[in-house]
């Protein structure tokens, strides 16, 4: 479809302002031929043609908008002076505008020949109120069809009233727009997922190879697997794996006690190398401390050069730039200084703070804590140990019953008198096992009554401090109980002055005492009356009333004894 121009500057001029450089398919630019007096229509969809960011224009200057020339309209710019036309937010995914304010002789045709310049139209629904809705096939297309908003539209060169009207362009919220935009969310977030899901399966850390099943094969191939450091990560896995899954029997007991007693011997070799990576760390910073107090004497040495330099007998024979350059060097010199110095201080600091954290545990309540921490370890230890011999013990009895189940099937022979000779031994074993068992036993309940001794003495030395803070409190309560008339006669003597200076006729002490207990709940009638019987130049007490009318009131003379003075 082509569209003829009679003014090919108004079309150069619309479309500029619309962002849009119009292109051939092989990247020139198209220009306005005068015999064929047409334009081609601009697809931003074709390849070789595409949409441009407009030039960039300053805040204060606004768009100029010209006169557009259709086949069977011209729009009419509106007048620049105006506010530019108001627009609704724009829904997610908007591709359908609302275009109101059309002339009533406008038909289909026309409204698509004004608004296909902006875009491929998918869909015109017209409505007889002079307003329709137009839907493109690509979002961008709307922000074109947008700048249209304000023209006034006149049909041919009538001057009819229906011939003309002022269109509005805006944002429509279309259902079809809305399911297509949610469309496109979910595919994004399935690409998005997916993508997540192969970015997991890449990161995610290899399986670990399969555990094999126990037999006396295997465990004797673990064992020395046990025994080699290199090896004991992997084989301490198979070990935990057999006895998690229920490996250990009666008659496999044996086999993994030997294993789990190869894994105890490792005990000792990482403490060791615990503890020379310890000491290789105290030497590295010993060595750093070291170097650090080399490089701070040769600071030193190089701001006392600097200050030998800048004596009156060496500083004269230099030149003003030499001055300036070595008076920069200078304190830059005693810049970096002070920052080592601030360093080894700080070193020296972290020292100190480790020497005090040792003095502090050398308190007595922390002896007594790390004296019921030694023994309750050496109580774990000893029952430890007891654990192990009776393990060893019921191992031994079951090898002297399996030797008995044997040796009922078989004849006496030589090598029956052999297994006789190996239950005597292992008789012999258990009975001296039984024996040390018993000797631990005694020893655990001998040191299962020192922890409880150091607990009483704790608790004792505890009491004491309780009975002591007691005493203290009960002190400063009973000074506090001392200075109590003192302070009420400092911070309530105001208040009943204020308050008897407003009763000229006087006040008796129950009203008085009402008033003042609003204030301090804790004071009683009697200590208010005892505290102005104390200051008679200032309370003065007066009878009224006569037989059962007698009454006793208070009031303030304060001011009476200034006058007489």
């Amino acid at each position: 479809i082509t569209v003829p121009v009679a003014d090919p500057g108004a079309w150069a001029t619309a479309m500029n302002n619309l962002g849009i450089v119009p292109m051939g398919l092989t990247g020139q630019q198209l220009g306005f031929d005068p015999n064929l007096g047409i334009i081609t229509p601009i697809n931003p969809m074709m390849a070789g043609i595409s949409l441009v960011q407009p030039h960039p224009v300053a805040a204060e200057l606004p768009v100029i908008k010209e006169i557009i020339h259709c086949k069977s309209c011209t729009l009419f710019p509106q007048n620049p002076n105006l506010p530019p036309p108001s627009t609704r937010e724009r829904p997610p995914g908007c591709k359908t505008v609302f275009v109101g304010g059309l002339p009533e002789n406008a038909t289909e045709e026309i409204i698509k020949e004004v608004f296909d310049q902006c875009g491929e139209i998918v869909a015109i629904r017209k409505s007889k109120k002079n307003f329709c809705h137009i839907r493109f096939s690509e979002e961008f297309m709307v922000d074109k069809a947008l700048y249209l908003s304000g023209y006034r539209m006149r049909i041919g060169s009538s001057t009819d009233k229906k011939d003309s009207g002022r269109i509005h362009v805006d944002f429509a919220q279309a259902r079809d727009d809305l399911y297509e935009w949610e469309c496109k969310q979910r595919l994004l977030a399935r690409e998005e997922r997916h993508r997540r899901k192969i970015q997991e399966d890449w990161l995610r850390p290899p399986s670990p190879p399969p555990i094999m099943h126990f037999s006396e094969h295997e465990a004797a191939l673990l064992a020395e697997k046990l025994k080699d450091d290199n090896k004991f990560s992997d084989a301490s896995a198979v070990l935990f794996t057999w006895i998690d899954r229920g490996e250990v029997n009666r008659r496999t007991a044996n086999h993994f006690y030997s294993m789990i007693q190869s894994a105890n011997s490792h005990v000792r070799r990482l403490m060791n190398e615990k503890a020379q990576h310890e000491e290789e760390m105290e030497l590295a910073k010993e060595h750093f401390k070291n170097s650090l107090l080399a490089i701070l004497t040769q600071f030193e040495q190089i701001t006392a050069v600097f200050t030998a330099a800048t004596r009156q007998k060496a500083w004269d024979h230099f030149s003003k730039a030499q001055r300036k350059n070595i008076d920069i060097w200078r304190k830059q010199c005693e810049e970096l200084r002070n920052a080592q110095s601030e360093e080894i201080m700080g070193i020296r600091r972290e020292e100190e703070m480790e020497m005090s954290d040792e003095d502090l545990e050398e308190n007595p309540c922390k002896k007594m804590r790390m004296e019921d921490t030694v023994l309750s370890a050496q109580t774990c230890a000893l029952r430890e140990e007891n654990d192990s011999l009776r393990w060893q013990l019921d191992a031994y009895r079951n090898e002297v019953e399996l030797l008995k189940k044997e040796q009922g099937k078989t004849y006496r022979t030589e090598e029956d008198h052999t297994q006789e000779q190996q239950l005597h031994f292992l008789q012999q074993t258990m009975q001296n096992m039984q024996q040390q068992l018993l000797r631990l036993q005694e020893e655990l309940k001998g040191k299962e009554l020192e922890l409880e001794q150091a607990k009483d003495e704790q608790r004792y030395l505890e009491g004491e401090v309780l009975s002591f803070r007691e005493k203290v409190g009960q002190i400063s309560w009973q000074h506090m109980f001392i200075n109590k008339p003192a302070l009420l006669s400092v911070s309530h003597t105001g208040i009943i002055s204020t308050f008897l200076h407003v009763h000229p006729f006087g006040a008796n002490i129950e009203y008085l005492w009402s008033y003042i207990q609003r204030l301090d709940t804790k004071i009683s009638a009697g200590e208010l009356e005892r505290l102005m019987v104390r200051l008679p130049n200032m309370f003065q007490q007066e009878f009224s009333g006569v037989g059962a009318t007698l009454e006793k009131r208070w009031k303030f003379c304060g001011f009476e004894t200034l006058k007489s003075v």
